[in-house]
């Protein structure tokens, strides 16, 4: 675990503000338990920075050890103020451009740290002035999938302007979200269409004549391992199996599939739906539920019975998270314009990729070029937003 002053200045060696590098295989319970904590009163839910999801992850997805544990902590206080996994690059794109993303892999589905509420922007302070002080960070820092005008984006948006420069948006992307308004069947009523309602009776009156019918829901004092075993074995049965990119592709994702949903469990935050035919698995998901949100984190169906659309069968069940107090909203984690679930859920979640700027004098010179570059680029791409970014490159 390496330690660094917050601000580096001789006085910094008495101030209770930390930014520590940590080894995630080997923290302290007491470090561990300020994490977990940290989780309940963060400013905005994620469940791929908590400390079930995000450990095994670092470990298992990121065998050359890219990635920094970096933590910033108010000793005084015993709390951690945030937690981010960052990582050197040496290319943005095809430019070979030295600097510091927020580090992630293919199966995390949102990019903000979690911070404590209320010190957005203290953290983004102490955090990006650490990056300036480090010699292996350089030019700017990449926010991957940030919730657009949420606290942490407005947060570094403020910092990056009393730091004397702008925060760019370099992407932006939109996907189905599902807020809390209205009943489940209120809901479904309103946003699927009748002819669509009626097809999808008929499709589950057509089920119901191949056998029986069920749709169960995880408990807490239900065995995990079938429901795991169930759920890899359908995703690789389909076309992700084809293609190389299920769960259980991969020893590695595997492993960390299983690691996770055992750590949801434990954590409270994990809720798994299937539909059956005869007790056989025809479609599931997995939610991770962390109040007032939710994330839709994976899916899978039986492709033998698409026919009867049993994915969307399963999602209108999954609609009684409706119902639930705790949740407020629940992101899908799908790709834009997902053709089954955009038809289902009716809000969108707007989420953007922000580049923050470091303060040295080169830095500021290369994230100048930088932003010159991609605004050419969005213009020869026809697109005035920030919807094509210098990474998408060919």
């Amino acid at each position: 675990m390496t330690v660094h002053p917050a601000f580096p200045t001789a006085a910094a060696e008495a101030a209770p503000l930390t930014v520590r590098v940590v080894d995630p295989l080997a923290l302290s319970e007491e470090l561990a338990t300020a994490w977990d904590r940290l989780a309940d009163d963060a400013s905005e839910p994620n469940p791929f920075a908590e400390r079930w999801c995000l450990q095994s992850a670092l470990h298992l997805l990121d065998p050359e050890r890219h990635a920094r544990l970096v933590i910033v902590r108010d000793g005084s206080a015993g709390q951690v103020i945030g937690v981010m996994p960052l990582a050197p690059a040496t290319r943005y794109g095809r430019l070979p451009l030295r600097h510091v993303t927020g580090w992630s892999h293919p199966n995390q589905f949102h990019g903000a740290p979690l911070v404590r509420a209320g010190m957005e922007n203290l953290f983004w302070s102490i955090l990006l002035g650490w990056c300036d002080a480090s010699g292996w960070a350089h030019t700017l820092v990449h926010v991957p999938r940030l919730t657009e005008d949420g606290p942490l984006h407005r947060a570094l948006v403020d910092v990056a302007r009393v730091r004397g420069s702008e925060a760019e948006v370099v992407h932006r992307e939109e996907r189905a979200l599902l807020e809390r308004s209205l009943s489940p069947e209120a809901y479904w009523d309103e946003a699927v269409r009748a002819k669509k309602r009626k097809e999808l009776r008929r499709q589950a009156n057509r089920l119901a004549e191949q056998g029986a019918v069920s749709f169960r829901r995880w408990q807490a004092d239900d065995p995990l391992e079938p429901w795991v075993d169930a759920f890899l074995d359908l995703e690789a049965r389909g076309w992700k199996g084809k293609a190389g990119s299920a769960l259980a592709s991969h020893g590695e994702t595997e492993a960390w599939f299983r690691a996770i949903i055992a750590g949801a469990a434990e954590a409270g935050k994990l809720d798994m739906r299937s539909l059956d035919l005869d007790g056989r698995p025809l479609a599931m998901l997995i939610n991770f539920l962390c109040p007032p949100g939710g994330f839709s984190f994976k899916t899978a169906f039986d492709e033998d019975y698409a026919r009867f659309s049993p994915g969307v069968l399963l999602q209108q069940h999954n609609l009684d998270l409706l119902d639930d107090d705790r949740i407020a909203w629940v992101d899908s984690c799908a790709a834009p314009g997902h053709p089954m679930i955009d038809s289902v859920w009716r809000e969108r979640r707007q989420l953007v990729w922000i580049n923050a700027p470091l303060s040295g004098g080169s830095d500021r010179l290369r994230f100048r070029a930088v932003a010159r570059i991609e605004k050419i680029w969005r213009r020869w791409k026809g697109d005035g937003g920030a919807n094509n970014q210098v990474q998408d490159m060919p």
